[in-house]
């Protein structure tokens, strides 16, 4: 896992590699309520990966949970992107500034994770 500090309000832990293990065992300690969704994640990018004979699958699998485990890290990052994600889903307010935040803080949450 590589550390990246915050000051006192840094990430909950270092971003880790973006492999099924490191990522499993991120999720266990950041949000284990996902662990049955990342197996099944797994489960399903496996499958398919052996049945198109494609590495994409699992791409995609490290890619999804690799910006989950960057935004999850931050909790208010993360909260703050289902903030956001409320108002755009309410539709009750010009969701522009909120889909340009939502944008960049999926953005920052990428690069922590080296996509």
């Amino acid at each position: 896992m590589s550390a990246h500090s915050d000051g006192p309000y840094g990430p909950l832990i270092p971003m880790p590699q973006l492999t099924p293990d490191a990522l499993r065992d991120a999720v266990a300690r950041i949000a284990p309520s996902r662990l049955p969704t990342l197996t099944q994640h797994l489960f399903e990018a496996t499958t398919n990966a052996q049945q198109t004979q494609s590495l994409a699958p699992l791409r995609a699998f490290a890619h999804s949970w690799g910006v989950f485990v960057a935004l999850e890290r931050h909790p208010a990052r993360a909260e703050r992107l289902r903030e956001l994600e409320r108002i755009v889903d309410a539709g009750e307010q010009d969701s522009t500034e909120a889909i340009a935040e939502i944008h960049a803080i999926r953005e920052t949450a990428e690069a922590e994770a080296g996509l």
